[in-house]
């Protein structure tokens, strides 16, 4: 991991679009940046007063912008693109995390994946990454290692947490227990599950080792994963841990039809309104998709000042429904958009997500008043991901004495050309193509068409030559989910015929 700070960085007459409070949109502004902070922006900024020995970088025709914040990600998907049909979420699981998965992944397989990913994104635009980072089947210290030492090496940034559900298969759905053969149930109650202590004490390796390092780029989340897939003990010390730090707590709740009827029959209520009942709903919290959520859980979600994490593409592959996104708005709860993990958008990419929640949501009511506005997606693109990261002020604007992660996009390109609308083309029109720099904290990492930090190509053949041995390894799971496949299908079967009272999909 590098010690050295970023040398200063002085970008000269770009359009620039700080997408702060004020809604500045330069023609021409300069933008100066030392100690890995933006110092000095504006219109003839630069004649202020540059620091010794700063690098210019003349950004005439090009666009500077926040750069982009995927704000909800699995990296351990990184290497499942393609991979599935399409499949809703409880089939998607159990091939992507089977139950009775027996072996984890060696640290270099974790690194390179995570790197893969990493790379994918500073292509894009991306500056900053939200990865709730699962492990199969158990969590360790040198998983969790690996993962943060390829964000660190990749010159990303990154908040991780540590997903890691700990209660016995049966027990996260509806009707599963009695739909299982006994056989099937007595090989899940033996996978291996981690204790509340042994978890806890990954998060302390989490936190003492990686929480602010590489010059405080790298960060610790919690994750329950999901409240019906944690122990009670287990979500209390995860509760505490977030309020301990002020650290962001992810959790999915009400991702799909299913788990609403999960919270009607294991709660005799939602399961929003169950995590606010123990106390441990607040602003710490990013809710993850919030599709089947009603009146009264909004109203819960609004008054706790969390965030909702939007993954419409992912939404859109498992067929989980639409997300109430004005509702959700008129109550004054922050969204931001995430592209999940690899295999359920099969590629990473934020401008493909910010461009269907633009559209998807159309759907959603005749008054084309409601639908979302261009000015609001990007928001939920950049300043919603801060919010989600516990980061506002810092990322997502570009202001003095934010963050120097920014973004450099070629105006001279197919989607800007002719430039009618800045923000509707950057949400309609870009698809990433544009981007020519990528800068976080003030460094370089992606110019001219590379990666600057390591040797992507060399990268992508190790990535290739470790996929044969991660192919075998997970072929015996991958047999144990097809043979459990018919009684997941009974269990969303049935549940279909429980009225939720709510309709988020066409059917």
């Amino acid at each position: 991991m590098s010690a050295a700070v970023s040398p200063p960085l002085c970008i000269r007459h770009a359009r620039v679009l700080a997408l702060d409070d004020a809604g500045h949109d330069w023609p021409d502004a300069d933008i100066v940046i030392d100690g890995g902070r933006i110092v000095a922006i504006g219109p003839g900024a630069a004649a202020q007063g540059v620091p010794a020995g700063a690098r210019t970088i003349d950004a005439r025709g090009q666009l500077a912008m926040p750069g982009l914040i995927n704000a909800h990600f699995h990296s351990p998907g990184n290497l499942m693109k393609g991979v599935l049909p399409g499949y809703p979420l409880e089939v998607f699981m159990l091939h992507e995390v089977p139950p009775l998965a027996a072996g984890g992944d060696a640290s270099r397989l974790a690194y390179v994946r995570t790197m893969v990913g990493a790379l994918e994104m500073l292509r894009r635009g991306v500056t900053a990454v939200h990865d709730d980072a699962y492990h199969v089947p158990v969590a360790s210290a040198e998983g969790i290692d690996a993962i943060l030492q390829a964000y660190a090496d990749a010159g990303i940034r990154a908040t991780v947490a540590i997903d890691q559900p700990n209660v016995v298969e049966y027990e996260k759905y509806p009707y599963l227990a009695e739909l299982l053969p006994a056989a099937e149930k007595r090989a899940m109650d033996a996978a291996p599950r981690q204790s509340t202590a042994e978890l806890m004490a990954l998060y302390e390796h989490l936190i003492s080792r990686w929480h602010g390092a590489a010059q405080g780029r790298l960060a610790a989340a919690v994750s329950c994963s999901a409240p019906q897939r944690v122990t009670d003990d287990y979500f209390a010390s995860l509760s505490a841990l977030s309020k301990a730090h002020d650290l962001p707590f992810n959790i999915h709740i009400l991702e799909t039809r299913l788990q609403r009827v999960l919270g009607q029959v294991k709660y005799g209520k939602s399961l929003l309104r169950h995590v606010h009942d123990l106390g441990h709903l607040d602003e710490r919290m990013m809710v993850i998709h919030a599709i089947w959520v009603d009146e009264a859980d909004i109203a819960l979600l609004a008054d706790s000042g969390c965030t909702v994490a939007h993954n419409p593409v992912c939404n859109l592959r498992l067929g989980s429904g639409v997300m109430p996104w004005r509702a959700l708005r008129n109550a004054g709860v922050p969204i931001c958009l995430g592209t999940d993990e690899m295999n359920t958008d099969d590629a990473i990419n934020p401008w493909q997500v910010g461009k269907t929640a633009a559209m998807l949501h159309t759907l959603s009511s005749a008054d084309y008043r409601t639908w979302p506005e261009p000015a609001e997606v990007l928001w939920s693109m950049t300043r919603g991901g801060a919010s989600a990261l516990r980061a506002e002020g810092r990322l997502g604007q570009l202001v003095e004495n934010a963050e120097a992660d920014l973004i450099l996009l070629d105006l001279d390109t197919s989607a800007f050309t002719p430039l009618n609308d800045l923000q509707r083309q950057l949400v309609h029109c870009e698809d990433g193509a544009s981007v020519r720099t990528t800068i976080v904290a003030g460094r370089v990492v992606f110019e001219e068409g590379r990666i600057t930090t390591l040797d992507e190509a060399a990268l992508r053949r190790e990535m290739r030559a470790l996929m044969t041995g991660y192919a075998d390894q997970r072929a015996d799971a991958v047999r144990a989910a097809q043979r459990l496949e018919p009684y997941y299908r009974a269990m969303l079967d049935r549940a279909a015929t429980v009225d939720v009272g709510l309709r988020r999909s066409l059917i």
